[in-house]
């Protein structure tokens, strides 16, 4: 009897083994993906040495949106995430580095230095509300970027201008990873603008506005 219980308990062990590596074989890796400026680099560059400097502050998510999770619409005002898809930090803290790395390679600033930072600025430009979501809610699913700028004379402490951002790519394939090629497309084009709109608003340009 007590050799039949040690077979008995030898097979239900076993069992437990194989189901636990069925389970990790049926498992899904985790993707993560990173939110970046298409064809950056470090290499040095032309820069205006009577230009202002510019200050960064880091940008800050819009509510549900500060999270690496990929969000993805299917309706209206309700945010879903990919469950094997995440991004390599939330899109907001990730957005803050290829700021200063496009508008420093643009030539027009003396130097752009995210804050904190030791150096003082002439201008400081702020960030709020910045989201990245993929929206199903057309054909082919679309990805959009959106954020508030705010930019800051630090000398004569008064806003210059805002401006709202909004730029929306389509997504070359309905998944994941569609959404990541068009978020990075679109931020892309949106750092453009970014940048257009700066230098109008240190050149007190109409086109600087408050929008």
């Amino acid at each position: 009897m007590t050799r039949w219980m040690a077979v008995l308990l030898a097979g239900v062990s076993m069992t437990g083994v194989t189901g636990c590596l069925s389970l990790r074989a049926d498992s899904q890796p985790m993707h993560t993906y990173q939110l970046a400026l298409n064809g950056a680099s470090d290499e040095s560059r032309a820069f205006d040495l009577n230009g202002p400097v510019l200050l960064i502050s880091p940008a800050q998510a819009e509510p549900g949106f500060d999270t690496a999770r990929m969000i993805y619409l299917k309706r209206d005002y309700e945010l879903e995430a990919y469950a094997y898809n995440q991004w390599a930090d939330a899109p907001a803290r990730m957005v803050t580095s290829s700021l200063v790395r496009s508008l420093d390679r643009s030539g027009f600033w003396r130097a752009v230095l995210p804050l904190p930072g030791s150096m003082r600025g002439d201008y400081r430009l702020d960030a709020v509300g910045f989201a990245v979501q993929q929206e199903f809610l057309q054909q082919p699913s679309r990805v959009r970027v959106t954020v508030r700028m705010q930019l800051i004379d630090l000398k004569e402490s008064r806003v210059v201008g805002t401006r709202a951002f909004d730029v929306a790519e389509d997504a070359p394939s309905d998944d994941a990873y569609g959404g990541v090629l068009a978020a990075n497309q679109a931020m892309g084009a949106m750092l453009d603008q970014v940048g257009s709109w700066l230098q109008s608003c240190v050149r007190r340009a109409p086109a600087c506005g408050r929008v």
